[in-house]
């Protein structure tokens, strides 16, 4: 009885040791969690914010209504698509992943504003 014991117990300290495993790591478990719905909204919000105080501010700065719904759109859609995506790979696909949805959202928001290779912007 003694001995499974201690054997137990040089088990779970062998395990304390070893390095941690992708899927335990605090961003991934983030991730794995539906509240990071409701942190990605936040920081759309706080995003969203910059344009708007900078109206108040300046007069280069003109955002309608639209530019303000387009923008959140494509930030939560790009965030939401993220954390879906990051939750089906595992390991540093994700981080190629985030990057991928990063400059895609980045392409269509300057496309958008200036019409960086088709002349569709303002």
């Amino acid at each position: 009885m003694f001995s499974k014991t201690i054997a137990l117990a040089a088990a779970n300290s062998l395990s304390l040791i070893s390095t941690p495993d992708i899927e335990s790591t605090p961003i991934n478990t983030i991730i794995q969690k539906n509240h990071v719905f409701a942190y990605l909204g936040l920081a759309t919000c706080l995003v969203l914010l910059v344009p708007l105080v900078a109206m108040q501010f300046t007069e280069e700065v003109r955002w309608s209504l639209m530019d303000f719904i387009v923008m959140g759109t494509l930030l939560m859609s790009g965030g939401a698509l993220f954390v879906i995506s990051a939750r089906m790979t595992k390991g540093r696909h994700t981080l190629l992943l985030g990057l991928v949805i990063g400059l895609a959202c980045l392409y269509v928001w300057a496309e958008l504003a200036v019409g960086l290779f088709f002349n569709r912007g303002s």
